[in-house]
């Protein structure tokens, strides 16, 4: 599923409009229909927290008979005579249905009075509520305002009439669209508060008014969506935080522009699923295995991870790259730690990469490393790393001097973004793949930006980095982004709050590092990693009941 922009959108919009000949007037009706279907679906299955119907008083037949009537008695089914209503707008008893319907002037506003027309025909009362004078519409949103007034839908404008919003069951918001930017003001602004004040279910055309339709950002106020109605192509907004909060249950739906349109008016960003790792990135996602294959064939991962108040990094991204599937993982560490992790672990292997007693890692290690890596498939270094004297000169020969795909994660991450905003830039160009793994906070050191900066717009800074460095970044979080040199992201779906704990990034590591010694690209791996790690924690959580009793182990043992 492609995610774009508001301005990608209304490329898309125009190009199919203008070049493919579909006229404005079909997509608003589309629409408005699909607006119109959702909010009958929402009636029906009765979210409306007491306030759609009492119990008994609103019923909706599941059985296709109620829906079928015949010519005379004794008619067979499916022999001729059939009358079969369309059972997406049709609403058997709607009892006291009162919906208001909240238009703004712009195209949104049509798409909202298309759907005031529809839910008129199921049989719902319904209440338009214009933020502006009616006469401010233009275009084919005019056209609908004409079309509802020759209908005799009943019209409220704010500021000339009182608008009670105790008086409806629920509210359609079509106030604001993806074209808007910045606070609501005025009338809109206070539409959007008795809405949310009103306690009432509210359904939202394409973005709930008040949300930045790229960013995700929620400005005050914002409506707090029950359900959104995402037309034609899911926005961006909607798929990143705090946005995803206030959409509610988001519900695409197609209303006649075509979705393959989207990467021809921008750079492509999807919904990280199943599919999209079966066909668009081919992922063998069952991760079958040769009947003759050997520890071999599915490469060798070296770790340089951990120190001693942190040794626990190491262990969990190591055992995570031999869950994954790797053949076989080495994991370099202090030869301090050695003899109290020995065992610990019986399939992993364990090598010295620093001298003295310390459990520190020092400068000199970087040598030890660039030789062990030599023997191995891949390098993964951060977990537990620890700052020590001289660490961004050794994590910059790590990177200039290894023709070996290379994680950076954690600790290693910091180092980088003490070499300058432009570090990956300035030590050149990798032949190999090269995965950066930050969380927010890291993400920000690396831009020199805040944590906050980074948060408001997760997907924009994500593939601005990936592209100007040259490197595939995952910045981890709720809807952690994948991100490629090229341009394209993915959005991802699994996991759950719950894998806010200490130790998961080091388990993703861990997990990605495993992937890229078993031969898959970057791109490849960074997406099918990030999508194991949030799919291992859902079982995990499932198994313990609760996912705040997660621990990051836990993640391991359910890949």
């Amino acid at each position: 599923m492609f995610i774009v922009t508001a301005e990608q959108m209304r490329a898309v919009d125009e190009h199919t409009i203008h070049q493919l000949g579909i006229p404005a007037a079909s997509l608003m009706e589309n629409a408005g229909r699909a607006i119109a279907e959702e909010v009958i679906k929402l009636c029906r299955e009765g979210q409306a927290e007491g306030r759609l119907a009492e119990s008994g008083q609103l019923g909706y037949s599941s059985k296709t008979d109620a829906r079928r009537a015949h010519t005379g008695p004794g008619d067979r089914q499916g022999y001729g005579g059939d009358i079969i209503a369309d059972p997406a707008l049709v609403m058997e008893r709607p009892g006291d249905q009162q919906w208001y319907m909240l238009i703004g002037k712009g195209n949104n506003g049509g798409d909202g009075l298309v759907a005031a027309r529809h839910l008129l025909e199921a049989g719902l009362g319904v209440t338009l509520v214009y933020a502006d004078a009616p006469e401010a519409l233009r275009g084919e949103a005019a056209v609908q305002r004409d079309a509802a007034a020759q209908l005799g839908i009943p019209a409220l404008v704010h500021g000339r009439e009182a608008v009670d919003f105790s008086r409806c069951t629920g509210i359609v918001d079509a106030l604001l669209g993806t074209g808007s930017r910045g606070a609501p003001r005025g009338a809109y602004a206070a539409l959007i508060e008795a809405a949310n004040g009103s306690g009432k279910p509210v359904v939202s055309a394409d973005v709930p008014s008040g949300l930045d339709a790229d960013t995700g950002e929620v400005y005050e106020p914002c409506i707090q969506a029950r359900v959104t109605v995402c037309l034609a192509l899911l926005k961006r907004g909607l798929v990143q935080y705090p946005g995803a909060s206030a959409a509610g249950r988001i519900v695409v739906r197609a209303i006649g522009i075509p979705a393959r349109l989207a990467p021809e008016h921008g750079p492509s960003v999807r919904l990280l699923t199943d599919e999209v790792l079966r066909v668009a990135l081919r992922v063998d996602t069952g991760r079958l295995r040769a009947p003759d294959g050997h520890k071999g064939t599915y490469g060798h991962v070296l770790l340089a991870a951990g120190s001693l108040p942190m040794s626990g990094a190491g262990l969990l991204s190591a055992k995570a790259a031999l869950r994954a599937g790797c053949g076989l993982a080495t994991w370099a560490l202090p030869a301090a730690l050695l003899p109290y992790v020995i065992g610990t672990v019986p399939e992993l292997m364990l090598a010295a990469a620093a001298d003295g007693d310390s459990g520190e890692w020092n400068a000199a290690s970087a040598g030890v490393v660039l030789r062990l890596v030599e023997s191995r498939d891949v390098l993964a270094t951060g977990p537990g790393l620890g700052r020590f004297k001289g660490d961004t000169d050794w994590l910059r020969r790590l990177w200039q001097q290894t023709d070996r795909p290379l994680v950076i994660d954690a600790d290693a991450l910091n180092m980088l973004a003490d070499a300058g905003p432009h570090g990956p830039c300035d030590w050149g160009q990798r032949s190999a793949a090269t995965i950066l793994t930050p969380h927010p906070g890291e993400m920000g050191r690396l831009l020199g930006t805040s944590t906050q900066e980074v948060q408001r717009d997760r997907i924009g800074h994500a593939a601005k980095y990936a592209r100007e460095q040259g490197v595939t970044l995952v910045l981890k979080g709720a809807r952690t982004v994948i991100a490629t040199p090229s341009g394209e992201a993915y959005i991802n779906t699994t996991g759950h709050a719950g894998m806010a704990t200490g130790g998961a990034g080091d388990v993703l590591t861990g997990i990605i590092a495993g992937l890229l010694a078993q031969g898959l690209s970057a791109e490849q791996a960074a997406a099918f990693g990030v999508y194991l790690h949030g799919q291992a924690a859902e079982r995990a959580a499932l198994l313990r009941g609760d996912p705040s009793s997660l621990l990051a182990g836990d993640i391991i043992d359910a890949l």
